[in-house]
């Protein structure tokens, strides 16, 4: 590399960008005057890759940032409030997905093998919510909730008395979230945002159990229709299948989660070949991972196993590629 350029623009391309935003503050040259564009380009990078989606597009911190692309974050954004608009990831998942596939390419490539798997796991965490989106008509929004899992004869949120018989297959852990999601739109926002630390991938879980593991359902799966319901029962399946697999379960072994090691890519392509191979035994994961191999994707087959489960295509977004375009573009 000759220039000083040539350094910036490399690391762009390799998605460095905190690296590129020091650089630039420390003093690095950038032609026409573009440092506080590229900074906050760099910036605003940066947090969509490190997948901090309470932050995606706030005003105080978006500099000069394109709106398309502050647009296109804020959908995977998950409100900080309970009346707050646009719904973002509370009204569809899809976007978030797309990003998750986008940031999972960009950690392989770069060799992140960590943040990898941490991106794995939220996939995971929340993938039963991303099958019941079409039943829901959106993303389990706790504002919306209610009439979907209500009413006469459900046992979603409702605490079991002393004594009785277990009949429901959630957790005390599920049932506590369940019951918090029926009440925390009426909350403050800090209610509100503890709810969504804390409740809210556990609801998701519980929407699993019900569609999965409940043997005696109640009227959250009851009231659907009969072929509304298999072909949920049959996503939530895979769904539930992909967060018990050995990929996801390489989190045990990473800073993420309880060890202090980094699984290296070769473990990472091991466990998901193991998974895959336990996914293709049921009927929609062998129709969604065949054809896998000639998959260009790094984790070949991921995008169509996240297809399935959610009844709709998804892609890898070009969020951040764009954002590298736009500065590379700058950088001249």
């Amino acid at each position: 590399m000759e220039t000083a350029r040539d350094v910036l623009t490399a690391l762009a391309r390799r998605y460095a960008f905190g690296d590129l935003e020091a650089l630039i503050t420390m003093g690095a040259l950038v032609p026409d005057g573009g440092s506080d564009a590229v900074a906050a380009l760099c910036a605003f990078g940066q947090r969509v890759l490190d997948l901090d989606a309470e932050d995606f597009g706030m005003p105080e911190a978006v500099g000069d940032v394109p709106p398309e692309l502050l647009d296109r974050a804020r959908a995977s954004r998950m409100p900080q409030a309970s009346k707050e608009q646009p719904r973002g990831a509370l009204a569809s998942l899809r976007p978030a997905y797309a990003l998750l596939l986008e940031v999972i390419e960009i950690r392989w490539r770069r060799r992140d093998m960590a943040a990898l798997v941490a991106a794995i796991h939220i996939a995971s965490e929340y993938l039963p919510m991303l099958a019941w989106e079409p039943v829901l008509g959106h993303a389990g929004d706790p504002a919306l909730i209610r009439s979907a899992v209500g009413g006469e004869g459900t046992r979603f949120g409702v605490p079991v008395e002393p004594g009785a018989p277990r009949m429901c297959a959630h957790t005390r852990p599920e049932r506590s979230a369940c019951e918090r999601a029926l009440r925390v739109a009426k909350e403050p926002p800090r209610g509100w945002r503890a709810y969504l630390d804390r409740f809210h991938s556990q609801v998701a879980s519980a929407l699993g159990d019900c569609a999965v593991r409940c043997r005696t359902p109640c009227t959250v799966m009851s009231r659907l229709d009969g072929l509304v319901r298999a072909d949920l029962s049959e996503r939530c399946r895979l769904a539930v299948d992909f967060t018990d697999a050995a990929l996801v379960k390489l989190r045990h072994a990473a800073p993420v989660g309880h060890g202090f090691g980094v699984p290296s890519p070769e473990e990472v392509q091991d466990a998901w070949a193991r998974a895959r191979a336990s996914l293709a035994h049921q009927p929609l994961g062998k129709a969604a991972l065949e054809g896998a191999d000639d998959d260009p994707y790094p984790l070949q087959g991921l995008p169509a196993l996240f297809s399935a489960v959610a009844a709709a295509e998804l892609r890898p977004d070009t969020l951040l590629h764009d954002v590298t375009r736009r500065i590379t573009a700058t950088l001249g």
